[in-house]
């Protein structure tokens, strides 16, 4: 049997202080806020927030992409400006936009970017067969991409992004605009890549059913990482139920919440939500205090949704709104 090795693994990405800004004008905007992040080798590790939150920036300044305004970062062990050759021979990039050569095979694809990456010819055939079989393209590998379903490309992108084997797989929203079914199958293989590789995968989503998946969640909104644990740690954070209520006059029921349960209340989503410790307990006083009639009501335990509104003051979907109202419990820990 062969030793444990007592060595400490190096961070796959390491940040501090990372800053970008833009002229705007005459006034800069601050795209990502000068943030600090670790991210151990081997994790899948999911950056929620909504669109315009900075996690594209940030993924583009890690991917030697774009330049910090200020601050360091370090992929697989290399500072991503002094070092860029050596970070992008080491990562894995699935954009956000689709990249792929419509008009080439799926092999074909595959491998010109093995020879971008200087993959030897019997390393690259075995490369792209085993990275076919990865993502169940195999049966597909001569046929043209234009062929292909939306999901299929994701697949073949994440492929792609694997062929030469690096240690770092960025995906930026790497599920956006497919259909649920096709979101759960890459999943299933980004988990399968978890539990069978050494390879670190860092996600951008917005779908906060995909964060379950990862192993350490950052949540991003305008600019700043407002909080970041494992999904469950940050769940139990919350502690509190929620409670979502249709109602004759939304205004009234928030003030009557107000007054007579001591609980603040705001619009979300169309609905009056309200957190409070024990949901199933105060129903019936909703029904039996406000004097405002009730459509529907449900009542949802902690999840990423409420983890969101609890540190930012709103929801997801809300924040890809117009312009939504703070929510009362903006800021609470």
């Amino acid at each position: 049997m062969s030793a444990v090795s007592n060595t400490v693994r190096e961070p796959a990405i390491e940040v501090t202080g990372l800053r970008k800004t833009y002229p705007a004008g005459d006034s800069v905007v601050e795209a990502v806020k000068g943030i600090d992040l670790r991210v151990e080798a081997g994790q899948t590790y999911g950056f929620l927030g909504p669109n315009g939150a900075g996690k594209s920036t940030t993924i583009e300044m890690l991917c030697t992409i774009r330049n910090p305004t200020s601050g360091t970062a370090r992929v697989a062990g290399f500072d991503v400006v002094r070092q860029r050759s050596q970070v992008r021979r080491r990562i894995g990039l699935v954009f956000q936009q689709q990249t792929l050569d419509l008009q080439l095979s799926a092999e074909q694809n595959l491998r010109f970017h093995a020879e971008l990456y200087g993959l030897s010819r019997p390393e690259a055939d075995r490369r792209i067969a085993e990275v076919l079989d990865m993502v169940a393209l195999t049966d597909r590998r001569t046929d043209r991409v234009d062929k292909f379903s939306g999901g299929m490309k994701r697949r073949l992108e994440i492929a792609r992004g694997l062929v030469h084997a690096p240690q770092v797989l960025f995906l930026d929203e790497p599920t956006i605009g497919l259909d649920p079914q096709t979101r759960a199958a890459i999943w299933d293989h980004l988990t399968w890549l978890r539990d069978n590789t050494d390879i670190t995968v860092f996600v951008t989503t917005h779908y906060m059913d995909e964060a379950e998946h990862c192993d350490r969640i950052a949540i991003m909104d305008h600019g700043e990482i407002v909080v970041e644990d494992t999904p469950e740690a940050l769940k139990s954070s919350v502690g509190t139920d929620r409670i979502a209520l249709r109602t004759d006059d939304d205004e009234l029921a928030i003030a009557r919440v107000r007054e007579r349960l001591g609980v603040e209340a705001g619009m979300h989503e169309g609905q009056v939500t309200l957190a409070v410790a024990e949901g199933a307990a105060v129903v019936p006083r909703l029904f039996t205090e406000l004097g405002v009639g009730i459509r529907s009501v449900t009542v949802t335990r902690p999840s990423l949704d409420d983890v969101f509104l609890t540190y930012t003051g709103r929801t997801i979907r809300d924040s890809e709104g117009p312009s939504a109202p703070s929510h009362p419990f903006a800021g609470r820990r």
